[in-house]
């Protein structure tokens, strides 16, 4: 059975309680269950991962066994060379989701170092671009 790592970047761990007019009030537990049950459905397996540090899913990146990466690197989208240059160097299939649509957002949100280096981005569908997301990875491992 294939597994996929399903990273949640910072803050993530406040979903439900934090800006809920543009991420919802759906818990990062509740989405993880959701993903979890869709994986099985489709005979994987997924580990869950969140951090608030970037080193923290730099490491994991790297050590990963998994078939393929799942990713909302939340605001490390932006910023973070480090993780673009993890996920580029470990070489496996990685899908980048986004809960808001960060293109209609403030600008600085727009630029992802992320997707250059990512199979696909969905963006801007609440937790269903996390399903999304994990289905597009599921159909592209098992293709």
């Amino acid at each position: 059975m294939k597994k996929i790592l399903v990273i949640h970047g910072p803050n993530l761990d406040l979903l439900g309680k934090r800006e809920t007019d543009i991420y919802g009030r759906e818990t990062l537990a509740g989405i993880n269950e959701e993903i979890g049950e869709s994986a099985k459905r489709n005979n994987f397996t997924c580990e869950f991962m969140q951090s608030n540090h970037e080193g923290d899913i730099v490491d994991k990146i790297g050590k990963t066994d998994a078939s393929g990466i799942l990713i909302n690197p939340a605001a490390y989208t932006h910023t973070s060379v480090a993780i673009r240059d993890a996920l580029s160097a470990k070489g496996i299939p990685t899908v980048e989701v986004h809960i808001s649509n960060i293109y209609a957002r403030e600008g600085f949100r727009h630029k992802s170092l992320i997707a250059p280096v990512a199979l696909g981005q969905i963006s801007g569908f609440g937790k269903r671009s996390y399903l999304l997301g994990i289905d597009a990875l599921m159909n592209f491992l098992g293709e």
